[in-house]
């Protein structure tokens, strides 16, 4: 696939990370990078394990990300063509104002911000002071922390990247082409992507009888997504009840904590565990929750698994 060798050939080999999926190690760098972020919580390393789920559409299919972040799994499917159209859905004020500029005619304007964006603190610091000039200004800005904040973090209170990857400060994640070559991948897709700059629950609750409905669902995390986002309080107790009922499609993904296993077990949902690698090489379960797990080579349902070749 012509888009997909294009799409490894941009990812900057000093943004690598390595994760484990059924006791294999996956070199991130293999996986297509999409998205312009780097999102804290990131799915990239799922990949591999979405395109097996995606296997089960057919045409009528759409896939709904309700919480969209930086996007990689909706991203995945639309340019890989598992899906004719998707949609993402972002209730982060900027982060929905970047993903409007780059699904927009905005696109245009943004590209060449970033192309003469000087990488230093006074740069960092005047973009901010004008992210309220408007939507493309605001979602200008949210590249530009997201490239220049510690880890990505967007949270109140995360402070900039000082010393960096290999000492290069400020500029150590700010890769200007690569980032304008996923944005313009990203918006000639525009046709097929709806965004959503709203609630999760309200897209679960209307779409939760349609029976082509695919929902990748990734929440901040219960222990984390204090530390990692904005909007960090969810009802998670409810997305299993709202999942529990769905006609269609779901795919959950959640730290692995009781609190969690116990939801599942409540609502009758099968989960398994998956290892996962960070780029601190700390090694952690997390848990993949389904209707079923028939795609993945599991045949019962309604009970727990645990990852198995």
């Amino acid at each position: 696939m012509r888009l997909q060798e294009l799409q490894m050939s941009l990812f900057p080999i000093d943004e690598i990370e390595t994760v484990t999926t059924n006791q294999h190690v996956i070199n991130v760098a293999s996986v297509p990078q999409r998205s312009p972020f780097r999102y804290p919580g990131g799915k990239t390393w799922l990949v591999p394990t979405a395109r097996k789920w995606f296997a089960q559409a057919d045409a009528d299919s759409k896939l709904i990300e309700p919480f969209a972040g930086g996007g990689i799994i909706a991203l995945t499917a639309i340019a890989e063509r598992y899906f004719d159209h998707v949609m993402m859905v972002e209730l982060d004020d900027d982060m929905a104002a970047a993903w409007e500029t780059i699904l927009s005619e905005d696109c245009q304007w943004l590209i060449k911000q970033i192309s003469n964006f000087d990488v230093t603190a006074d740069g960092v610091n005047s973009v901010i002071a004008h992210a309220m000039d408007g939507t493309k200004e605001r979602g200008f800005a949210t590249i530009v922390r997201n490239r220049t904040n510690h880890g990505g973090i967007l949270a109140k209170g995360s402070g900039m990247i000082k010393t960096g990857e290999n000492g290069r400060g400020l500029s150590s994640r700010w890769y200007p082409s690569t980032l304008v070559k996923r944005i313009i991948i990203i918006n000639k897709m525009r046709d097929r992507i709806t965004f959503v700059h709203g609630d999760a629950f309200d897209i679960m609750e209307q779409m939760l009888y349609d029976k082509n409905s695919f929902f990748f669902i990734d929440p901040p995390y219960t222990i984390a997504g204090r530390r990692l986002y904005n909007h960090f309080e969810v009802d998670h107790r409810r997305i299993f009840e709202l999942v529990s009922h769905m006609s269609g499609h779901f795919l959950l993904t959640y730290d692995d904590t009781h609190e969690v296993r116990g939801w599942a077990e409540e609502f009758g949902l099968p989960y398994l565990t998956i290892p996962m690698q960070t780029t601190h090489l700390v090694t952690k379960n997390e848990l993949l929750i389904s209707d079923s797990f028939e795609w993945y080579g599991v045949h019962t349902t309604m009970d727990k698994y645990v990852a198995k070749e």
